[in-house]
């Protein structure tokens, strides 16, 4: 069994990661008046969750 020595070689994170990404590639074409509304909370939101990992 190998030993995991930093959260980049955890699953959940990678995962959460991929999520990440896809949410920023996905708000990047939201209407502008949302830029500081949904956009920014669903960014945060998935950000919010691969940093709980890592720390």
């Amino acid at each position: 069994m190998s030993k995991i020595k930093d959260f980049y070689q955890l699953k959940a994170w990678e995962k959460s990661h991929q999520l990440t990404i896809l949410i920023y590639k996905i708000t990047k074409d939201f209407p502008k008046e949302e830029k500081y509304g949904l956009t920014d909370q669903l960014r945060r939101a998935a950000s919010s969750a691969g940093a709980s990992l890592a720390s």
